[in-house]
């Protein structure tokens, strides 16, 4: 699955509601980075979005809901899918997205923070998991067409194919400090396809 090109509270139209929205995401976006949720604090949040405390509990009313909402956002600003035509290439580009923005410095430490309060907080849980299954519905398409195509056999779980291409990026991002760069990334793809023409990930298989 793919994070995506994801830059939380970009000002979108819709007057002053969407841009004390935005305003407050941001903040809360570089707050999770800073500090984690444990030091997510909606006073803070609302003194880095320059808007008033009232209208930042009054609308979230607590940090996790603020989480929920973060990643709400960040699943809409995600850049779609691209299509190349083959899957490898498909999934490359996969790749490469998830890459680019787990190795910013900011993006990877917001998620870093986010996939930890998940693992403590049932709400912040669930909002992830809507989060990825979002990304993970908006690349389902190239693992289909690659079915279609007949690169991939029959019965091949589309879903675990995408799955397959991010894990290792993620388990690199929160298991060691080694870098993630464009072959990492290529590496990633390269597995996921294979395993993918192997019947990895058909009914059969799982």
């Amino acid at each position: 699955m793919d994070p995506g090109s994801v830059e939380p509270g970009t000002v979108r139209p819709g007057g002053r509601t969407a841009r004390v929205r935005a305003a407050v995401l941001r903040a809360a976006g570089d707050a999770l980075a800073e500090g984690g949720l444990a030091r997510l604090d909606l006073a803070d949040v609302a003194r880095r979005a320059e808007v008033g405390k009232t209208t930042v509990y009054r609308r979230w009313g607590t940090p996790t809901n603020l989480v929920a909402d973060l990643l709400a956002e960040m699943a809409e600003q995600s850049l779609p899918r691209t299509e190349t035509g083959t899957l490898l290439g498909d999934l490359r580009a996969n790749a490469r997205l998830v890459q680019r923005t787990l190795a910013d410095t900011r993006q990877g430490a917001l998620f870093k923070a986010v996939i930890a309060a998940a693992t403590c907080d049932d709400e912040a849980a669930a909002a992830l998991h809507r989060f990825y299954e979002t990304r993970v519905a908006e690349w389902e398409p190239c693992a289909q067409q690659a079915v279609e195509r007949g690169e991939l056999p029959e019965g091949t779980d589309t879903r675990e194919v995408i799955r397959a291409v991010s894990a290792p990026l993620y388990y690199r991002l929160l298991t060691t400090d080694a870098p993630l760069d464009e072959p990492t990334a290529d590496r990633a793809a390269e597995a996921a396809a294979a395993a993918a023409r192997a019947g990895v990930f058909t009914g059969a298989a799982l």
